[in-house]
């Protein structure tokens, strides 16, 4: 038998059609015998709180609430993955600089519980 060291990961947003696409993606490569155990959300939303706690922005809280259904059931689906949550950033991510950072988090992400989504970008 061939053992490979190589794994092929797959990129995806928190929302219904991407999620359903992915694991129709997933569920190919395996029969075919490639690994796929790494899954990239990107454009997770972490909207600003208010001093109660909620979203500052009713949209954002609205897009928050129905992404965190599909993170669940990413959580669910691939509870045996690799799972990285990147997070919409407020600035488009291009050039070198901002690629680089978006890199690091695809490494280490952030932790998103006691920062802005500014915050990420602020020195740049």
């Amino acid at each position: 038998a061939v053992v490979s060291t190589q794994s092929t990961g797959c990129v995806c947003i928190p929302e219904f059609l991407s999620l359903y696409e992915t694991e129709r993606l997933i569920q190919k490569l395996t029969a075919l015998d490639i690994d796929t155990h790494n899954v990239v959300v990107n454009q997770v939303m972490y909207p600003d709180r208010g001093p109660d706690g909620c979203a500052a922005c009713g949209l954002c809280g609205s897009r928050t609430k129905m992404q965190k259904k599909y993170l669940d059931q990413i959580a669910d689906l691939y509870e045996d993955f690799h799972v990285v949550k990147m997070p919409l950033m407020p600035v488009e991510v291009k050039g070198v600089p901002m690629l680089q950072r978006f890199g690091k988090f695809l490494q280490a992400p952030p932790d998103m519980s006691s920062l802005s989504i500014h915050d990420l970008v602020k020195d740049l």
